[in-house]
């Protein structure tokens, strides 16, 4: 039997509760698991490998010499999330969003977050996320955070927490879509028998969430998917995705403004965009007011945007809520804005740029994970256990020059799944991003993408460093 002799291990494991005890939610998957053989089950994930490949599910990593387009690695155990438990992260995430949405709205204008001195102006006016040129814009509806990715971790106690927001351009949406439609090859019959909420709609809600952000008096408005190009690490996702929501995908070449709109170059001439979707970063959007050097975006951009002749998701400046040092906040921003206390708490946290709590972070460099504020994919990180005495004298010099830019967390059990790693069955870490739309109301895609950590050990799940992907189904019980 397959499973059989799987070992959960001294973690919280997300489809046993013990040896040969699967949770009552994975039950029938690992019935339908142990009725396989181990090469059975090998030639399953290679064969929803080679489907992934033939899709052209690929990402591009830019420092390695190996070449840059890869295939995401790609396991077939699911992760399973029970759907009360699921109901959970739902109302957690939806809190999460509209808090955040009104912090936004509110430091790019009145700012009384700042004035009631639940934030210091200090740290909002010292994030690289915080875009004076964004000051007094207004979105249509007031919302700025349209599409959001919320990466959540569960700890050895089975406790959920928010390990960071991402509200610029969130990736990976794609790899649920496509992982999903793998799996239902892969193992029908499961499918056919258990209640697993669907994914496949969430193109069309993209597609909703965007039309609503267009004047109301426009019959038909334009969309458009605005890309960096086929370098970019997640250019596969931005051509899916117009291609799912029938627009078009466009490079800043592509695009113009004139007479006052942004317009878009056809083969019949010039036509009108009412809406982007952007997944380029906000620094590269408009040379005009942000970085001259950039080739990337339009010029003249924000000015069309400014007077609110177009709209665009996510809305410029939302980098602020990115931000590592802010993202402490995100419990009292709750409670301001909503009068609520946090239904899904953060990772406990260190800031640097405190006194005390540096002095601890410096003195416990072995025990803690060093991220830098403004940094993703992994990068500027000290995994302080696996660290040299010459990595952790490194961050310290960097956390004393700049303590402003540095957070410190402790070490997390990470939650695993059974996962084919070299031929067997082995427990590896996972967290898990769901995708959150915000239009008419805030919509939570059930499931997200359960990213995992392929190295043995390990406790890195992202792409570029060596982590891969699963399928996250939520059942009910």
């Amino acid at each position: 039997m397959a499973l059989d002799n799987y070992e959960p291990g001294d973690f919280y494991d997300e489809l046993f509760e013990a040896k040969g005890k699967p949770r009552p939610e994975a039950q029938l998957l690992v019935q339908r698991l142990s009725s396989l053989s181990l090469e059975e089950i090998k030639q399953r994930q290679q064969a929803a490998q080679n489907a992934l490949f033939s899709l052209g599910a690929t990402f591009n990593v830019y420092s390695d010499d190996q070449g840059t387009e890869r295939i995401l690695p790609f396991d077939i155990i699911p992760r399973i999330v029970a759907a009360p438990e699921w109901d959970y992260l739902e109302r957690g995430l939806k809190q999460r969003i509209e808090a955040l949405n009104l912090f936004i709205d509110d430091v790019y204008h009145d700012q009384k977050i700042i004035q009631d001195g639940v934030i210091p102006r200090d740290i909002i006016e010292s994030s690289k996320g915080f875009l004076k040129p964004c000051i007094g814009l207004k979105p249509p509806g007031k919302i700025w955070c349209h599409i959001t990715g919320t990466d959540l971790v569960r700890d050895r106690d089975g406790q959920w927490y928010v390990l960071e927001d991402n509200l610029r351009c969130p990736s990976g949406v794609s790899y649920v879509l496509e992982n999903r439609r793998v799996m239902k090859g892969t193992f029908p019959q499961v499918f056919q028998t258990l209640a697993i909420k669907p994914v496949e709609d969430y193109s069309s809600h993209l597609l909703e969430t965007l039309l609503n952000l267009a004047p109301p008096h426009l019959d038909d408005p334009t969309v458009v998917v605005l890309t960096p190009g086929i370098y970019n690490s997640a250019y596969f996702e931005h051509s899916f995705l117009a291609q799912q929501m029938g627009v078009e995908l466009v490079e800043g070449r592509d695009l113009v403004v004139e007479n006052g709109y942004l317009q878009m170059r056809t083969t019949k001439g010039l036509q009108r965009v009412d809406v982007i979707y952007r997944r380029i970063d906000d620094d590269f959007i408009d040379p005009l007011v942000f970085r001259p050097d950039s080739l990337l975006g339009v010029p003249g951009i924000m000015e069309v945007y400014r007077s609110g002749r177009l709209a665009i998701a996510n809305a410029l400046g939302t980098g602020v809520a990115d931000d590592k040092v802010v993202y402490t906040y995100v419990p009292k921003m709750i409670r301001y804005y909503l009068g609520e206390d946090a239904i899904l708490q953060n990772v406990p946290t260190y800031v640097c740029w405190e006194e005390q709590q540096r002095t601890y972070v410096l003195e416990h460099l072995d025990q803690l994970v060093v991220k830098a504020a403004n940094e993703s994919g992994g990068y500027g990180m000290l995994m302080g256990a696996h660290s040299s005495p010459a990595e952790r004298e490194e961050f310290a010099q960097r956390i004393v020059a700049n303590p402003r830019g540095y957070i410190a967390q402790p070490t997390l059990c990470l939650s695993r799944v059974p996962t084919l790693l070299d031929g067997d069955f082995e427990g590896c870490h996972v967290d898990l991003r769901p995708y959150i739309l915000y239009g008419k109301q805030i919509y939570v895609n059930p499931g997200g993408l359960t990213r995992v950590a392929l190295r043995r050990g390990s406790l890195v799940v992202n792409s570029s460093q060596g982590g891969g992907s699963k399928d996250t189904w939520v059942v009910a019980s």
